[in-house]
């Protein structure tokens, strides 16, 4: 079992940058893919990145390709998510979520575990 925590949200003005980093616990994370998700209000939770337990295999949500990086420390247990030139539709609640699975996927609900959440907030 994993359990997540996530940190680094923030306000921040349109066109700047902010870092998300997750933490996990649990002596299996490096066997876990890894995703970061976000639900902005009245919409559903969707997919805006993913990366290989190993760190070999990243993929973005068209909407987030060349301003987010997807990272990951396994010797720390850490996930990141470096947003930079961020835009006020970026404003949601960002959550990490781990996956068993050998391939890297995108659908909320193919995650086995969530963190709570951190709030971004792009104000333009």
């Amino acid at each position: 079992q994993v359990q997540l925590v996530e940190s680094g949200g923030g306000l921040v003005q349109a066109g700047g940058s902010l870092r998300l980093s997750c933490a996990a616990s649990g002596r299996t994370f490096t066997t876990y893919n890894m995703g970061w998700f976000r639900q902005a209000p009245g919409k559903e939770r969707e997919f805006v990145s993913a990366i290989r337990w190993n760190g070999g295999i990243t993929n973005y949500a068209d909407s987030v390709k060349g301003r987010f990086t997807i990272s990951r420390d396994n010797a720390k247990n850490m996930v990141y998510l470096q947003m930079n030139s961020l835009k006020p539709e970026d404003t949601a609640v960002y959550y990490c979520a781990a996956d068993r699975s050998f391939l890297v996927r995108f659908a909320v609900d193919e995650y086995d575990y969530w963190g709570q959440g951190t709030q971004v907030t792009v104000s333009s």
